[in-house]
């Protein structure tokens, strides 16, 4: 393995596992902006661990992960992320709540001849128009947030942003831009949603 640093973080690479990158960076530096103190947080699919390496190393959070591939859990575990390994939020009881939850999607737009061998594959594949992952996640995670509760999300404009500010609002978010980065054929952003049930 080898170890990087960032904001006091040392995060372990895997060369199996998809090493942080602008998206990575992006996402970190909002989660620190946006985290409370004594806030619960969860992180789904942490990969190496970076994200929430860096938020707990700058702000005293109460933290779990999640993380599908086996390699990916591992190196975020030697991150000193804890993390289970699972799919999303299928590990979650019914009442388990977050008051915070990030979220790096795999947002490519991926066709069956684009996919890759093995556990890799999961970091990059986001089906054919890149929101496979997304949708489900924010069909999904209402239902583990706490009221007033935030999710982030790193988006990517080859995924579509607007149609997934759209899809946030319709499931009872508040949605703003936190952030973004242009990177060389793509813009990436931070979208935040504020979770309130009467909205719903």
């Amino acid at each position: 393995m080898v170890t990087i640093t960032y904001r006091n973080a040392n995060i372990n690479l895997d060369e199996q596992v998809y090493d942080p990158a602008e998206d990575s960076y992006l996402l970190a530096d909002v989660a620190i902006d946006n985290a409370k103190e004594g806030m619960k947080v969860l992180e789904v699919g942490a990969g190496t661990g970076f994200v929430s390496a860096v938020l707990q190393e700058n702000v005293d959070v109460d933290l779990i992960a999640t993380e599908i591939s086996p390699i990916a859990a591992t190196c975020a575990r030697a991150s000193g992320v804890e993390v289970i390994r699972t799919d999303m939020f299928t590990c979650f009881k019914h009442g388990t709540m977050f008051d915070l939850i990030l979220f790096n999607p795999p947002y490519l737009p991926t066709s069956e001849d684009e996919k890759v061998p093995g556990w890799l594959n999961y970091a990059f594949d986001g089906g054919p128009d890149g929101r496979d992952a997304v949708n489900r996640f924010i069909d999904e995670v209402p239902e583990y947030l706490n009221n007033n509760g935030m999710v982030l999300i790193l988006i990517s404009s080859l995924t579509g942003i607007e149609q997934v500010k759209e899809r946030m609002k319709a499931c009872g978010f508040k949605v703003e831009t936190c952030d973004s980065d242009n990177c060389f054929f793509e813009e990436l952003i931070v979208v935040k949603g504020t979770f309130r049930e009467s909205e719903l």
